[in-house]
């Protein structure tokens, strides 16, 4: 055996690089974030009835509790033969259950030593599945760790802008493992992670037209539009440059950012040939720092706030689908775009009455792989392996004195539980019921409008939703983002939708009436609204039940404004006594686990809920 030497040319010192340890992570931090999931974990399993609760008689009798002004009752949970957990507990609206952390017994108990007891007997896991889920979890707590040991106040929140604002929220409400991001190693999570709070340069690189294919709305026709927005002309010389030196036509090419991790881990592995072939040319990065938001792979341009955000391709499972951008969806993004801009600009109260912003993806570059995408049965993650969107900055979009937040971070708490909303309430000088009114004025009639009159939807989940408030911290209307992914329209005929081009029709998803009103139930009211309302009742003194009442009456002075789609009303009824229950969790737990698919997956439905929203 050769045994290498100092003449081998090779490195003889022991020098090693330091190893990375993620920011804050001690034993008390671990400990601390481990309650708040595995309480987020009980809450959000029984949810969805993948656990079931018991009242627990044993306990003593029911006792008030700080978490809220109603009456929190002793429930018990039977995990395995030597384990039951007790706790105190609140069932609110759509069946939500708001655990207090500090009845949760025996103490000690964490999220893994409950997977341990519970993973065959109560939750009917498979041994890929439990061992996929500890490994999310145990990268979510991690990132928690992270947020609780940089965390900042309610008061200062409330001072940041919409982009520095992202890297402080603590992710997905409803998913357990909500920042799993299996994928990334720690260190790629402290580079590239929101809560990393980093901003970045991105580098571009150039594809050779054929592999790659453009798309944009009218004013964006022609790739060269987008790089003069986009690009200095100094650094479009010095691309173009980089593909002259190595003797190829600069013409012949498309230009696009690329995430540096997607880059390494799939890019360069999955299209080596066309890399050697030169029809993928690396180049440099455009100056620009971006910081990337929530999604992990959609970046706001810091250094230039007027120019485009950036949705990027990240092969990373988060939140139960890999980060990718699909072909199709990607092709026709500036398409869907341009039509749903021209029902907003065609309609007076969507544009001057609500004053509604639409967050267009304006243009795209989409780069197919030679062989994946003639394989419609490989894992759909092969195909949306590589592209670009430039979506319109949210910047420029405001009036004076306006400032945007996205609608997750209103039910953001601070260390000592502290929510932004009650701080923003303060800020406003009116009242909590009123400052109430007009979230629920800014942010209801055009989600209803697109529905009712247009029989089109948006996912208005907490992220693709954006409140903008005056200048007193009052909201005042919405801004709405992400039209491919999260757009979808009535299976049913209706005449508005008759003239939609063909280019948008395939691709927009088409549901059933009853299942259309799920995305404004799931990704507003369940998604958002189901733990504002509690918070609300907690810090601001209103009810739950008024919460729900305010809600409703924005929904019937709706009605009552446009009397002429009565029939809508019944069509896509928002106020039915029952809606099915989506779930999320289970999903990942019981129905798709961690298997490859050649389809992307959808949301779970188990049973019903009863609507708080049905008038008594």
């Amino acid at each position: 055996m050769h045994l290498p030497t100092a003449d081998d040319g090779q490195d003889d010192s022991c020098e090693a690089a330091p190893l990375h340890l993620p920011p804050g992570l001690d034993r008390d931090s671990w400990r601390r974030a481990s309650l708040r999931l595995l309480v987020k974990m009980i809450s959000e399993f029984a949810y969805e009835e993948i656990i079931r609760p018991e009242p627990d008689s044993a306990s003593g009798p029911e006792a008030g509790d700080r978490i809220s002004r109603g009456t929190m009752r002793p429930y018990r949970l039977h995990v395995g033969d030597d384990l039951t957990l007790r706790f105190r507990a609140r069932c609110g609206a759509y069946g939500h259950w708001n655990i207090d952390p500090a009845s949760l017994t025996p103490a000690g108990m964490d999220p893994f030593v409950f997977l341990a007891h519970s993973h065959e007997t109560l939750l009917g896991l498979t041994g890929d599945t439990t061992g996929h889920l500890i490994r999310e979890l145990s990268a979510t707590l991690t990132a928690d760790v992270q947020l609780a040991t940089r965390e900042v106040t309610a008061e200062r929140l409330a001072e940041l802008d919409y982009a520095e604002l992202e890297g402080h929220q603590k992710g997905h409400p409803w998913l357990v493992a909500n920042k799993g991001r299996l994928g990334f190693s720690a260190s790629d999570a402290t580079r590239w992670a929101p809560e990393a709070r980093r901003a970045r340069c991105l580098p571009w690189i150039a594809v050779r037209a054929g592999l790659a294919a453009y798309r944009g709305v009218r004013t964006l026709t022609e790739p060269h539009r987008l790089y003069a927005r986009e690009l200095s002309p100094d650094t479009l010389r010095d691309f173009r440059h980089t593909l002259r030196s190595r003797g190829l036509p600069s013409e012949d090419y498309l230009f696009l950012p690329v995430h540096p991790w997607q880059w390494d881990e799939t890019i360069v592995p999955l299209f080596a040939a066309s890399i050697a072939a030169g029809d993928i040319v690396p180049l440099g990065s455009d100056g620009d720092l971006r910081l990337p938001q929530q999604s992990i792979r959609t970046f706001l341009n810091t250094s230039r706030p007027e120019r485009h955000t950036v949705k990027l391709p990240l092969s990373v499972l988060n939140t139960l689908v890999w980060r990718g951008l699909p072909t199709e969806r990607t092709l026709a993004a500036p398409a869907v775009t341009q039509w749903i801009h021209g029902l907003r600009e065609g309609d007076s109260y969507l544009r001057d009455d609500c004053r509604v912003i639409l967050l267009g993806e304006v243009a795209s570059v989409t780069v197919t792989h030679p062989l994946y995408d003639r394989m419609p049965q490989v894992p759909y993650q092969y195909r949306e392996l590589l592209g670009c969107i430039w979506r319109e900055p949210l910047a420029g979009q405001l009036d004076s004195g306006e400032r945007a937040r996205t609608l997750a971070s209103l039910i953001h708490t601070d260390a000592r539980e502290k929510s932004l909303t009650a701080e923003l309430v303060k800020r406003s000088g009116l009242k909590p019921r009123v400052w109430l009114r007009h979230l629920f004025a800014a942010l209801l009639p055009p989600l209803l409008h697109f529905l009712y009159r247009y029989g089109t939807v948006f996912s208005p989940h907490g992220e693709n939703a954006i409140v903008v408030f005056d200048e007193h911290d009052v909201p005042v209307r919405l801004a709405i983002k992400d039209f491919v992914d999260d757009v979808n329209v009535t299976s049913e005929p209706v005449p508005e939708l008759a003239d939609m081009p063909q280019e948008v029709s395939e691709v927009l998803l088409r549901e059933r009436p009853d299942f259309l009103t799920q995305f404004i139930h799931s990704g507003l009211f369940i998604g958002v609204f189901r733990y504002l309302a509690p918070l609300c009742e907690e810090q601001l003194h209103v009810p739950e039940a008024e919460f729900w009442s305010l809600v409703r009456a924005e929904i019937e002075r709706y009605h009552g404004r446009f009397p002429e789609l009565k029939d809508r009303f019944r069509t896509f009824d928002l106020l039915a006594p029952r809606i099915d229950r989506l779930c999320l969790n289970r999903n990942r737990l019981h129905m798709d686990g961690y298997r490859d698919r050649s389809e992307r997956p959808h949301a779970a439905v188990h049973g019903t809920v009863a609507n708080p929203l049905h008038p008594v």
